[in-house]
């Protein structure tokens, strides 16, 4: 099976493979910085919502730029997200769409059910963008998480370290720079619960598919702290920026890995989960033209990327350019999938024209909320977990824990942008759920998706005891 598999993605590849990338800049050589927050969702900010808090760091780049609304990453987890950030591939073409495959931070992986840390063994090929970037002459820094879930060629960056940063390259090279912020990680919610507060709980909105407690308003008062808190890292990175006179000349990407870090956001496969932020600040005098709703992949990044400095889109990249001479036509329909997060597996699909999400479940027997010991750190799980226990969840608020779970969810995202009305069984909806779940049937076998074979028949033999 390991070799029927291999072959397969390399005969849906080969005729790709001869595709050579010149590497050569052909436009000016803008800077490009990348500022990632993990794991928040586009209502977490005052550029997408009305809050109760000020980022004024991330406002700048609003204002001298442009803002997204419909930018989402095609696993709501970090690892195969970033797979697909820095490859432009999906991660189930890859074989990185499980939580997670190689693990650089520690030797072992998951051995409570058998899986060791192992790398995705793809078509070598396929490699991270900033290679081509590095071959035009760019210096690539990334500063410093990676978790790419497969292992990363020393080729990908100049520099990849805690110590990473454009100013070292000691001369005048374009340079693309990658700043991840941690502060708002899943983590921080318990890590941070007795840290200072720094906005007022009163005003925050619950979302109906959250119960209005103590502890959901002090998690979600915690975030927006975090988010507080690393907006002034943000403003350094800028300020460095502009004292060394590269703003101008820079473009500037922000954005998050995939959606917010609280139950039904981090791990779900609707629009609180795979949902982000995302905004573009363009160089001085360049004009971007763009449609804000247009629906946008992180596959599309390393594409985009290529296309704005002039380096020509190898063809086995399954993104497409939304800037640049190489831009396309927009995307109509974006793809997710989720698999194994860590100890817990359910395998799931769906599918987006930007008015509808249709969802495949697998696996009926299982809640959405799958038992993940990770997530039981946050105190609204633990309550979460409790109130549906005893019955003190309404009918919205206990659908994410509820077991057994549909097979089919298709949600209205105009009328019900919560995700909360499962339409389904609506007869007057037959039409678009059965268009949207044969255009899924046929991204499942035009990608060949691997999440249709056991993780185990994935690991290539020398990771396997």
């Amino acid at each position: 099976m390991h070799l029927l598999m291999r072959n397969s993605i390399s005969i849906l590849f080969i005729f790709l493979a001869f595709s050579c990338n010149n590497s050569k800049v052909i436009s000016k050589n803008y800077n490009i910085v990348w500022i990632v927050y993990e794991d928040q969702s586009p209502e977490f900010f005052p550029q997408y919502e009305n809050l109760p808090i000020n980022l004024p760091a991330i406002q700048s780049l609003a204002d001298d730029g442009i803002i997204f609304n419909n930018m989402h990453s095609p696993a709501p987890v970090c690892a195969p997200a970033r797979s697909a950030i820095i490859t432009g591939m999906y991660p189930t073409t890859l074989g990185t769409h499980n939580m997670r495959t190689y693990n650089a931070y520690k030797p072992e992986n998951e051995p409570t059910i058998g899986i060791p840390n192992y790398s995705p063994n793809f078509p070598d090929y396929i490699r991270p963008f900033t290679e081509y970037l590095r071959n035009a002459g760019y210096y690539c820094t990334n500063n410093a998480k990676e978790d790419y879930n497969f292992k990363i060629p020393e080729t990908a960056w100049d520099e990849s370290s805690l110590d990473a940063h454009w100013n070292n390259r000691g001369d005048s090279s374009p340079f693309f720079a990658v700043f991840n912020n941690g502060h708002m990680h899943e983590s921080g919610i318990w890590k941070q619960t007795n840290n200072n507060i720094l906005v007022d709980k009163s005003k925050i909105k619950i979302p109906p598919y959250f119960p209005d407690t103590e502890t959901v308003r002090h998690d979600l008062a915690v975030n927006f702290s975090n988010l507080i808190r690393a907006d002034s890292t943000t403003a350094k990175i800028i300020k460095e920026l502009k004292d060394a006179g590269e703003y101008d000349n820079t473009y500037i990407f922000f954005y998050s890995d995939h959606g917010g870090p609280f139950p039904r956001h981090k791990r779900a496969i609707y629009n609180t989960g795979t949902k982000v932020p995302f905004i573009i600040k363009p160089p001085k005098g360049v004009t971007i033209n763009y449609n804000p709703d247009q629906l946008l992949s992180f596959i599309d990044l390393a594409p985009t990327i290529l296309s704005i400095v002039g380096i020509d889109i190898p063809d086995y990249i399954q993104g497409k350019a939304f800037l640049g001479d190489q831009k396309t036509e927009e995307n109509k329909l974006i793809y997710f999938a989720t698999d194994r997060f860590d100890e817990v597996f359910d395998r799931l699909r769906a599918v987006s024209d930007g008015n509808y999400r249709y969802v495949r479940n697998y696996d009926t027997s299982k809640p959405h909320a799958l038992n993940n010991s990770y997530r039981m750190q946050i105190p609204m799980m633990r309550e979460l977990v409790e109130l549906h226990k005893n019955g003190k969840l309404n009918k919205i608020q206990s659908f994410w824990l509820d077991s057994p779970k549909p097979a089919e969810e298709l949600y209205d995202l105009n009328e019900d942008p919560y995700e909360i009305n499962n339409l389904a069984d609506s007869k007057r909806h037959t039409e678009i759920l059965n268009k949207l779940s044969t255009d899924l049937d046929n991204w499942i076998r035009e990608t060949n998706d691997l999440g249709e074979y056991p993780e185990k028949e994935l690991i290539p033999e020398e990771y396997l005891n």
